[in-house]
């Protein structure tokens, strides 16, 4: 397919991009002592982009001879030439930068590939089980697996010529406790980028039938935290959401021209001089990062992107159109979800850098706060603000873990936070794995970091 494409974008004039795409995604789940869902999904065809008087053109098909491909860049670029009659601002093109040559297999690709499906459909059932015979209070219990296999392929016309094929399973975990009307759910997954043992092996997962059914008794008992402006020790979990959500999105350099929150601040103090925040499609943390991407799908290399250096916001997330209007180099944040989608400016792994306290010492100094786990959903918006769910925390009394609470409610201006950090620990965990990021479209992505104390509006019930 490879030879395929270059063969056809060598006959072309302009700009024009081709972008094979072979989707395989397969889920099972078990609930209440039985398999509820197995499904298989396949999609694959080749998305077409034309760059031409200033204006993009897209197109897709999902039959791959030549005919069939030349008609879509051929419709592409009649739509690029129709815009452009009536689009007063134009595309200042794409920023130059040496493309990728890479070829990159995962090698979990195959051996989670030839996995007899049985074995996967016996270890969801087995874990279902497991976790509904830790408590007679758990009434219910589901347990759900699902794998993503990617095969993409880009050729651009102006130099990239690279595949990869990755690998993407979840792991997940809910159960459902009940004591009289005291009803709630308690959850937990992971996912990775890589195999079976990958998956199984990282931090989130070991022992993850055994937290969530711990999680969900302990959570029976809970009380509410009554609400207020606190200080605030946060899990990996947590620190993740909150780079991701109220941070990231923030940085992306199609929100920063639609004016969010961290525009024309480049240089500022914006965090806490112990804040050091990047995005990486290959990040220098193991653990299978469920967001790792070598380049990205216009075929750029996939880097480092220091986003805070020390407190000072130091750089957006960039597709190539967007880092020729700010001068700089892209780093691989371009991604598009199926064949039939156009690429976005999207993160990969988000992440905060570890620092130097050990976690029991930042507890044993916190007189009064909160350490919070178990991150849940949230919102976040332009301006940097946020209100996260927490499924649970433990109030911290003279530098002593205390009594539990549930269902806890944070909220705040992500940057306004970040300058109440006082201290970052050294630990690292990959912890937002599990689901999708949306924009439009889905995207696998990955956030963590260390444990963090700052200060934060909390909320009860």
């Amino acid at each position: 397919m490879l030879e395929h494409l270059k063969h056809i974008i060598n006959r072309q004039q302009g700009y024009v991009e081709l972008r094979f795409h072979e989707h395989q995604s397969n889920a099972i789940t078990s609930q209440k002592g039985r398999i509820d869902q197995a499904s298989s999904n396949l999609q694959q065809g080749v998305g077409v982009r034309v760059l031409e008087n200033g204006a993009w053109g897209f197109s897709s098909t999902s039959q791959l001879e030549t005919q069939h491909i030349q008609k879509a860049i051929d419709i592409a670029r009649e739509a690029a030439i129709e815009l452009s009659k009536s689009r007063k601002h134009k595309s200042l093109g794409l920023q130059n930068v040496k493309l990728s040559q890479q070829h990159y297999i995962d090698a979990s690709y195959r051996e989670l590939l030839d996995l007899p499906f049985e074995e996967k459909i016996n270890q969801v059932i087995r874990s279902e089980h497991e976790l509904q015979s830790r408590s007679k209070k758990i009434h219910t219990a589901k347990v759900q697996y699902s794998e993503i296999f990617e095969h993409k392929i880009i050729v651009t016309s102006d130099g990239a010529a690279c595949s990869r094929k990755l690998v993407r399973p979840e792991f997940k975990a809910t159960a459902f406790a009940g004591q009289g009307e005291n009803q709630l759910v308690a959850g937990k997954g992971v996912g990775v980028t890589g195999g079976w043992r990958c998956l199984f092996d990282h931090q989130s997962c070991i022992h993850l039938i055994e937290k969530t059914a711990k999680e969900a008794i302990d959570l029976l008992k809970a009380k509410h935290v009554e609400g207020g402006r606190k200080t605030v020790i946060l899990s990996p979990s947590l620190v993740g959401l909150l780079c991701h959500e109220a941070i990231g999105h923030t940085v992306e350099a199609d929100f920063v021209q639609a004016g969010s929150i961290a525009n024309g601040k480049l240089g500022q103090d914006i965090a806490s001089p112990l804040i050091t925040l990047c995005d990486s499609g290959i990040p220098p943390y193991s653990g299978g990062p469920g967001g790792y991407l070598p380049f990205d799908d216009e075929g750029v290399d996939c880097q480092t992107t220091t986003i805070i250096d020390k407190g000072k916001l130091n750089a957006y997330l960039h597709d190539r159109e967007s880092a020729k209007v700010f001068g700089v180099a892209p780093k691989g944040n371009a991604r598009a979800w199926h064949y039939s989608d156009e690429p976005l400016i999207r993160m990969t792994n988000t992440y905060l850098l570890p620092g130097d306290q050990n976690l029991e010492d930042m507890i044993a100094s916190t007189p009064n706060g909160l350490f919070i786990t178990g991150a849940g959903n949230g919102q976040a918006d332009a301006t940097g603000e946020f209100m996260f769910g927490a499924s649970s925390a433990y109030e911290i009394i003279d530098g002593k873990i205390g009594k539990m609470f549930k269902e806890v409610t944070l909220a705040g201006i992500a940057f306004d936070v970040l300058k109440t950090v006082d201290a970052v620990s050294k630990d690292f965990e990959w912890d937002l794995g599990a689901g999708y990021c949306g924009k439009g479209q889905p995207a696998k992505v990955d956030a963590g970091g260390p444990y963090l104390r700052c200060q934060l509006n909390v909320g009860g019930r």
